[in-house]
């Protein structure tokens, strides 16, 4: 086989997989959209209720879960996933103050709706607690990119001797 012919193999082959993951990304799609837009209860649509959870399970693990070679997990990794849990935990207080699905007491119309006016404020003001708390007393445990946010927005504001570098550059 002539070197020409055998790089046009591998070629085909990458082409191959590509086509592969791509069908199968559409299959599955497509699989999803039967199960959630057909006509039938939930219960008769899902026969395996789980398998969506085990897939992210999975998926997660193999995906964003694996540490590289020098040992460490990708940044990028890491905010996707905590953008990720912070859009599911939103999910999952609007779920509990949703009247039939939430939490018993919460869900009533007048408390689901107080609750639901309050929520976010709350949620911002615990938020920037928590991380201006971490970021005074355990400022190592913050995730790189968030402390030196943090640093250069609070830690370095105290530093300043003239105009130049109070207007124009930190520290």
């Amino acid at each position: 086989m002539s070197s020409s012919a055998l790089e046009s193999l591998k070629y085909r082959d990458v082409l191959a997989i590509v086509k592969g993951a791509r069908n199968g990304a559409v299959y599955g799609a497509k699989v999803r959209m039967m199960l959630l837009f057909r006509s039938g209860t939930l219960r008769e649509k899902a026969k395996r209720p789980y398998d969506s959870f085990f897939a992210g399970l999975l998926g997660g693990y193999v995906v964003f879960g694996q540490r590289s070679r020098k040992g460490k997990i990708s940044s990028v990794n890491q905010q996707i996933v905590i953008y990720v849990f912070a859009r599911v935990v939103l999910a999952l207080a609007r779920l509990a103050v949703k009247p039939g699905y939430g939490l018993p007491g919460v869900s009533e119309p007048n408390n689901s709706t107080a609750i639901s006016h309050y929520a976010w404020p709350v949620f911002a003001a615990v938020s920037w607690a928590s991380v201006m708390h971490l970021f005074r007393w355990h400022d190592a445990e913050l995730q790189p990119s968030l402390r030196g946010s943090m640093v250069y927005i609070y830690r370095d504001a105290d530093t300043w001797d003239g105009l130049r570098n109070f207007l124009w550059h930190n520290k």
